[in-house]
């Protein structure tokens, strides 16, 4: 943080007076069009493509068709939360349009990112032409230096007072899109940059080493009660009234007109509600029926943003679905190496956790732990054993979704889930210095074995419970404990935590459950029974 904001500083004291340069950040347009938005959603779409890496990267890359008009040494180091912001303004900068964004927000709590009631927008900021030009660098640093996860943690019913930057989409192949936002309640934020034909929506994420990674989503996002606002977010849509322009066409002056949730032809709750009858209006109590079949919530999404042709194949869906879960498992490992490289496990345990250890202010644990992130990629994996039973039985039934031509479905997902367990793997060096090769079905088995705590050594990190390393009995308590805690799915960002050993021995409320979900797919492959071919109208053993 100290050395981009001496960045920031440098850059602003060496940048030339707004009205003097190419930078300068000049409104055109009273606000955006619908060819604005696709032009933004082409924007997104590339930087998503591309094979960039960080958010430096991706902006000095070719796939930034702006990179020439910026700044020598405009360089923008963002994490997950102000990765979409950046990518709207800076959009708007190079296109000549208006922007606008909360810049306060007030609620319970000390940590505004995790409260347990929605967080209030109090103010925001519009990013005004008063004449000379805006300076369009100092601009966009202002605005990274704004916002954060907490921004986005807003009921999206507000219709009053200031308004959220944000409206909640109806799920649909026109309202998901690159540039749709996906925000994870335990202060994870992704954006949108692909939608293919079959409802898949790719998105990628930045993260706090100003890393960008893509993957798709799933539940590793959860569901979310509305007056949280996690889940889909689209870009609120407002106007630029009370200006006027000068000699050149350029807009002056005025301020941004937001539209309410009912003026937005798009705003719907039924991410939240459900598409049938929910007197309750929870979202635990959530049902969807996509042309009058019941479905799960993601098998809906996916349903409802392909427009209901979505097919099935089987082996395809498993080599794709392990592709994404290998890329989240690389992402994990950075963040163990990390901790790793600054010898976080050779420190004493704290006698306790965070307060919530999904969302801590303590400097190591922020910075090093990775409770959200493997509760994320644990709620990935139980899907994904759903979705592929669930691909199974329709096979099984004759459904017209299941598109897979081949006659030996078990010999077939086998033979798929094999070769790209081989091809992903992660190599971790141990405590005693030797390389330690893990696979795909590796990581499956220790999946709920691998430690979230920055103070266990590398091979508890991986799940590796006979460890080489010289964690004490006092640690080696702590992994033991910390079990139930590794089996979760869904991380409860709004639990009092604070445990210490004891507590965790004695299952308080709130430390964990104790049977995870399944997540074994290739076992569940190898239980299908005896392999199913089709010959004339039925299905029968081979």
């Amino acid at each position: 943080m100290r050395v981009l904001l001496a960045g920031v500083l440098l850059l602003l004291f060496c940048a030339p007076p707004a009205s003097a340069g190419p930078f300068t950040w000049r409104v055109v347009k009273t606000h955006w069009t619908a060819s604005d938005e696709r032009g933004f959603e082409k924007f997104v779409t590339a930087i998503g493509k591309s094979d960039c890496s960080s958010s430096e990267s991706c902006m000095r890359s070719d796939a930034n068709p702006y990179r020439g008009s910026d700044p020598r040494g405009f360089d923008i180091d963002v994490d997950c939360a102000k990765w979409p912001y950046f990518l709207r303004a800076y959009y708007a900068w190079k296109n000549g349009l208006p922007f606008s964004y909360v810049n306060q927000i007030s609620g319970e709590g000390d940590d505004l990112r995790y409260s347990s009631t929605a967080n209030q927008a109090i103010s925001r900021f519009d990013i005004v032409d008063h004449g000379e030009g805006i300076d369009g660098p100092s601009a966009i640093y202002a605005l990274i230096r704004s916002v954060y996860s907490g921004t986005y943690r807003t009921d999206v019913r507000a219709e009053h007072g200031v308004l959220s930057d944000f409206y909640a989409p109806a799920i649909g192949p026109d309202t998901i899109r690159p540039g749709t936002i996906i925000y994870d309640i335990n202060g994870h934020v992704g954006i949108v940059w692909k939608v293919d034909k079959d409802g898949r929506i790719f998105y990628m994420d930045a993260h706090p080493d100003f890393s960008v990674t893509r993957s798709v989503y799933g539940a590793q996002f959860g569901q979310s009660p509305p007056w949280l606002g996690g889940g889909f977010k689209d870009w609120r849509p407002f106007k630029l009234d009370g200006a006027h322009r000068d000699a050149e066409g350029n807009l002056i002056g005025g301020h941004m007109d937001y539209a309410e949730n009912d003026q937005i032809p798009g705003f719907s709750l039924v991410q939240y509600l459900g598409t049938e009858n929910n007197p309750s209006g929870s979202v635990k109590d959530s049902r969807y029926a996509y042309d009058g079949e019941a479905l799960g919530f993601y098998e809906y999404v996916r349903a409802a943003v392909s427009g209901g042709k979505m097919d099935y194949n089987p082996v395809f869906e498993l080599k794709e679905t392990m592709k994404t879960l290998c890329n989240d498992l690389h992402d994990r490992a950075q963040y163990v190496e990390q901790a790793t490289a600054e010898r976080i496990e050779d420190k004493p345990h704290p006698d306790h956790l965070p307060g919530n250890i999904y969302g801590s202010s303590d400097p190591t644990w922020e910075s090093y732990a990775t409770p959200s992130r493997d509760a994320r990629i644990r709620a990935a994996f139980a899907q994904f054993y759903k979705d592929m039973a669930n691909m199974i039985q329709l096979w099984i039934d004759r459904d017209p979704k299941i598109v897979y031509d081949g006659q030996f479905l078990k010999k077939d997902l086998l033979a798929a889930y094999e070769k790209q367990s081989a091809a992903c793997t992660i190599t971790y060096l141990s405590s005693d210095e030797h390389p330690v090769t893990l696979t795909f079905d590796d990581m499956v088995h220790d999946l709920y074995a691998m430690s979230f705590d920055p103070y266990d050594c590398t091979e508890l990190r991986w799940g590796d419970d006979k460890p080489s390393c010289s964690d004490g009995p006092d640690k080696l308590a702590w992994y033991k404990d910390e079990q139930r805690l590794r089996n979760e799915t869904d991380a409860d960002d709004g639990s009092t935590m604070n445990f210490k050993l004891a507590d965790l021995e004695h299952h308080k409320k709130g430390s964990g459950v104790d049977d995870p979900p399944p997540v074994d797919v290739k076992a569940l492959i190898e239980n299908m029974g005896e392999q199913i071919v089709f010959t004339g109208m039925a299905p029968v053993g081979h």
